[in-house]
């Protein structure tokens, strides 16, 4: 039976139609919010995925051109494979639904997505995010939900909630939240040096808004959801835990983790697996292939105890330590600006490239504001970073995401195309890996962007802070730069990032069913205690400002300002004139249609001889004014001289030289290159020059 429910959110009208497609989906939710049009989809297989310990969800965000009125690029005229804001926005669908599922839940779930159409006013990216929560909650897979989420904006002061295109054009927050009935379990955002209490601010109106969203979700399940199925319950056996906790005892598993080098622990706990496997290859051959999971629920219940009871974290430091720390530049000799920066376990290395404007990235996508990117960074976890090895395959969606969250904090920053006309790329490699790898990057990547010469407003450095709780919200204890054991065997990973003004970008990811808000703002203020320290104490002491020049192995760029009206002049009949330039000097050159003139070369000499020729061209000749050119053309009349690519000139025999002059040949040949005035208009309204009257 279709029904459609409706509930005004944010002065638009979101309905839902439940019914009507996709009738053999577990959950199916037609999400209509203004123009935009999403359907979600949940599915889950019968039975559990066997050999697995973790929970097989996959979550998906199809976009379709056809939502925005295009046709694809390219020979196929098909979509490929999904768009890095498909991925983000996968991810940030996963992010507060996955801890809502059962613990011991193995059967493989898909929530899907697709983009029918699009309102530009009216984000498929929330729409998606709501289709998903309420496609679950009316299927029968189980889920502790409902949850709800809303964007938030700040323009000209004013939080708005699930901006317009205009005003997301205009905002200088980019926040995302998502709640369930009682706390927020999820947050994403970018903003432009957002103080704290402003940031808090924004997150529990957005919290507040859910609310309202999550009463309507609850609205649809009690007409339409499902009754919840039964599923196999995939736990370790209490027989086998009890039997293993009693042989390798909790302070031999203390002791195991208690370690500040992480291949040590590693080690250890490879130790207490052989004995474990020698113990049950005979007596308890059936346990072997749960001995995995049973050991990781020894090992977290250890390292939980230890620090939620003792207050022991497990390398050793105070809850409100930050590892050791180390900062350099320069690391590469011959890039444009590289950084490292070195947190305990976790390093990485940051490279950056400077490139012309027409170098930047280009966008076809189905967000009408995103056209093109001029800074991309990017994102490397090699398996070696970890000990590990396999081959690499490209970037996953772990990668994109990281570097879309370094992107994100490093934006508000740096400076505008007029300031510095560059495009600009930064990579950061992960050389080794013991959490929040993430953060490290965008400490490597302020190193490395005021290295290269980036004249960047102000540094930017991150922190992450993890959290382990116990049976009460008032039971919880907040960890300041959480290593990896600690982000896998606790309940968050809470990534702040931020100059000394404020905040530029928040990813928060849990494992419990949210968190409330003096667990978030003391996360939040945390962090730029933590944050203010590695700014000061140890990148400021490497690199305390930008570089006032690019290197010497950077292209060097200049850009000037013409009339609008002359670019056809420097551009010439298909591309002819400039194309000239080109030739002549080895640059690259990018002109705006407002008419600004960028010029990319290595060196200078080059750079100022193409810009000397475009203003030659751009500008009116003048009487009495002196100029220099090449003879082109000889004829009986006189030598036609170019001054600059499509720009010449007359010389009349009778004004080649003071002498008197036979033939034009007689003094001058193809490319000799010769001084005249300029004597204005002649009779005939035409420009001429003369040699013979020059200065000397």
């Amino acid at each position: 039976m279709n029904k459609s429910f409706s509930m005004e959110l944010a002065g638009r009208t979101l309905t839902v139609d439940v019914g009507r497609v996709a009738a053999q989906a577990n959950g199916a939710a037609l999400m209509h919010y203004g123009d935009t049009v999403v359907l979600s989809t949940a599915t889950a297989s019968n039975k559990p995925r066997e050999g697995i310990d973790f929970f097989p969800l996959s979550v998906e965000y199809e976009e379709k051109l056809y939502a925005v009125g295009k046709i694809p690029g390219g020979f196929i005229k098909r979509e490929g494979k999904a768009s890095e804001n498909a991925v983000l926005t996968s991810r940030v669908i996963d992010r507060p639904m996955r801890p809502l599922f059962p613990k011991d839940y193995r059967n493989d779930v898909t929530l899907n997505n697709l983009v029918l159409c699009v309102d530009q006013d009216c984000s498929p990216e929330v729409t998606a995010m709501l289709g998903s929560a309420i496609a679950t909650c009316i299927s029968d897979i189980p889920f502790d939900g409902p949850t709800a989420s809303t964007m938030v904006g700040m323009v000209d002061g004013e939080l708005v909630f699930n901006p317009t295109s205009v005003q997301r054009e205009k905002s200088t927050l980019a926040l995302t939240v998502a709640s369930t009935k009682d706390k927020v379990i999820m947050i994403e955002a970018g903003a432009n040096e957002l103080p704290e209490d402003k940031m808090i601010e924004a997150i529990f109106a957005a919290h507040e808004v859910n609310q309202k969203i999550i009463e309507f979700i609850d609205q649809i399940v009690a007409e339409v959801g499902k009754s919840k199925h039964s599923y196999v319950v995939c736990d370790t056996p209490a027989e086998l835990y009890t039997d293993m906790v009693d042989f390798v005892t909790p302070e031999a598993m203390e002791a195991a983790v208690f370690t500040d080098e992480k291949q040590v622990r590693e080690e250890n706990i490879r130790q207490i697996t052989d004995k474990l496997v020698a113990r049950y290859e005979e007596e308890h051959p059936e346990w072997l292939p749960l001995l995995g999971e049973a050991i990781y629920k020894f090992e977290k219940k250890t390292v939980r105890k230890m620090i939620l009871k003792d207050q022991k974290r497990p390398d050793g430091r105070k809850i409100d330590q930050i590892r050791r720390l180390a900062a350099e530049v320069d690391v590469l000799p011959r890039t444009h600006g590289s950084g490292m920066f070195t947190r305990g376990q976790t390093q990485v290395l940051t490279i950056t490239t400077l490139g012309a404007l027409a170098e930047i990235q280009r966008l076809d996508g189905i967000d009408a504001n995103d056209k093109s990117k001029r800074y991309m960074h990017h994102y490397n976890f090699p398996s070696y970073s970890v000990g590990e090895t396999k081959p690499s395959r490209g970037p996953g969606r772990r990668e994109i995401g990281h570097g879309a969250l370094a992107e994100k904090a490093l934006v508000p920053v740096l400076p505008s195309e007029e300031e510095f006309p560059y495009a600009i790329r930064t990579v950061s490699e992960v050389l080794e890996s013991n959490g929040s790898t993430s953060q490290g990057s965008i400490c490597a990547s302020t190193l490395s962007l005021m290295a290269a010469g980036v004249p960047i407003k102000a540094m930017v450095a991150g922190i992450s802070v993890g959290l382990v709780t116990g049976e009460s919200d008032d039971d919880y204890i907040l960890l300041t730069d959480i290593q990896g054991l600690e982000d896998f065997f606790g309940d968050m990973d809470f990534k702040v990032a931020g100059t000394h003004n404020g905040i530029t970008a928040i990813q928060m990811d849990i494992k419990i069913h949210g968190l409330t808000r003096e667990i978030i703002e003391k996360a939040i203020y945390q962090t730029k205690v933590a944050r203010t320290q590695i700014l000061d104490e140890v990148m400021a002491p490497v690199i305390s400002e930008p570089r006032t020049e690019v290197g010497p192995y950077s292209p060097k760029i200049v850009q000037i300002k013409i009339d609008p009206s002359k670019i056809g002049e420097v551009v010439g009949q298909r591309g002819k004139t400039i194309n000239a330039i080109i030739d002549q000097t080895g640059v690259k050159i990018d002109i705006t249609d407002e008419g600004a003139v960028s010029v990319c070369g290595v060196d200078k000499e080059s750079i100022q001889k193409a810009i000397d020729i475009i203003k030659m061209i751009v500008t009116e000749f003048e009487e009495g004014q002196t100029y220099t050119g090449k003879v082109v053309s000889i004829k009986e009349f006189g030598a036609f001289i170019e001054f600059a690519p499509g720009k010449e000139g007359m010389v009349h025999i009778s004004k080649i030289s003071k002498q008197r002059v036979e033939h034009v040949e007689d003094v001058l040949t193809l490319g000799d290159v010769v001084k005249v005035v300029c004597l204005g208009q002649d009779k005939m309204g035409r420009i001429s020059f003369s040699m013979k009257d020059v200065q000397q």
